[in-house]
């Protein structure tokens, strides 16, 4: 049997921040120049974002005065708490996002239940705490404490692909095995106020989401649309290593994302989907846009703009990742899982809080490998400059 994402599941916490009103409390903060005004404003702009998601409570204008660390609301100041206390936050939010979205992977997993699972890897960037996620999914999931347990930490925007790679890795070792991935990745804990360009950027983009996701290679019933694990590959781009860079300050995580992110992505995806293709000779001989579904990691609107050009696909093959960025911003690593479901569509699928199916992106092209499946590309960048790239097959039953 292939390995197969059996459920796919996404979560975001209840504060709305919506694009226009984030724009003009940041340009109001004291201490902005000028040129960080304008900055401000053309960066929240041109992002293609209208709405994301936060645990960050304080930023709703709807709570009463109280003792604020990261938004006083009755002056409209962004605070900058230490680095513990957005960590403590981390800690007290991220947790039930981890074992809410992973309860739903598991619920909605036909044939599968809490006592199947051998496997929990989880994934996060944006805080650390310890026993940690993976600990708290095994507990508060009742799974058997002799789940081995796995954690993929800091590695950024790219890191669902490692996870789902390692969970590919157990099935194919032992096809009984049971996989649970969730990811949380909670980036707007980290926001601040300032005139360094890289800051006014990651403030413009960035979210928060969870997902989670059941892969086994068990031989079950295929009731609903499934996700076949081909393939994957890791590149890293010659140039870039100064461009996106993921930092622990005193004040909190240091994002660097420069703007030429962008354009080293043009230069070099190509070559960095080229490994991929190869392991498919047929597949390697057709123009992209032969592909039906593609993946795209919406770092950001150029980023997407690149690819598209670049790889000649058409906007309906975008439209994933360009309704992603539109709906939950760049939510790091947990932001592919949301553009695989938007793919996935089909009973159960999730968007957002509560369930509701995205819709099918409607693309179909001749490089379907057999009747009820057709085929995905899926690609993510972060720090280094990495490139991590999958092929996938989309199932239906």
């Amino acid at each position: 049997m292939p390995v197969l994402v059996r459920s796919l599941e996404t979560a975001v916490p209840s504060t709305v921040l919506k694009q226009p009103e984030a724009r003009d409390v940041f340009a109001a903060q004291e201490g902005l120049t000028r040129l960080g005004q304008r900055l401000v404003t053309t960066c929240f702009d041109a992002s293609a974002i209208d709405t994301r998601y936060s645990a960050v409570a304080e930023f709703s204008w709807d709570l009463p005065d109280h003792h604020p660390d990261f938004f006083d609301s009755s002056t409209g100041t962004i605070l900058n708490p230490s680095t513990k206390t957005r960590n403590d936050l981390f800690a007290r939010e991220a947790t039930p996002l981890f074992t809410k979205t992973a309860r739903r992977a598991l619920d909605a997993a036909e044939g599968i239940g809490p006592e199947d699972v051998t496997h929990v890897v989880t994934v996060s960037c944006t805080g650390f705490f310890n026993p940690g996620p993976d600990y708290r999914v095994v507990r508060d999931l009742g799974l058997d404490p002799s789940v081995q347990r796995f954690h993929l930490g800091f590695m950024g925007c790219y890191a669902a692909f490692p996870a789902l790679r390692a969970a590919k890795a157990f099935c194919d070792a032992d096809p009984t095995a049971v996989v649970l991935v969730a990811i949380v990745e909670l980036c707007s804990l980290h926001v601040r106020s300032s005139n360094d360009p890289d800051t006014i950027l990651g403030a413009s983009l960035f979210a928060d989401g969870a997902a989670a996701a059941v892969v086994t290679a068990r031989d079950l019933p295929l009731t609903r649309p499934a996700l076949s694990l081909d393939a994957f590959e890791t590149t890293l781009t010659p140039v870039g290593e100064e461009t996106m860079a993921w930092n622990i300050g005193d004040r909190g995580f240091e994002m660097v994302l420069g703007t030429y992110v962008p354009h080293i992505i043009d230069e070099h995806i190509t070559g960095a989907l080229a490994p991929l293709l190869a392991r498919e000779p047929a597949l390697a001989a057709l123009p992209h846009a032969e592909i039906e579904h593609w993946a795209i990691h919406p770092g950001g609107r150029s980023i997407v703009d690149k690819v598209v050009a670049r790889l000649g696909l058409s906007e309906a093959q975008a439209t994933p990742a360009r309704q992603t960025l539109r709906d939950f911003g760049n939510m790091s690593s947990a932001t592919v899982m949301f553009v695989l479901e938007h793919i996935l569509g089909g009973p159960g699928s999730g968007r957002g809080p509560g369930s509701g199916a995205w819709p099918s992106s409607g693309v179909g092209a001749g490089s379907s490998v057999g009747p009820g499946s057709e085929r995905i590309c899926a690609m993510a960048f972060g720090p280094g400059l990495t490139v991590e790239t999958a092929l996938m097959t989309r199932l239906l039953p």
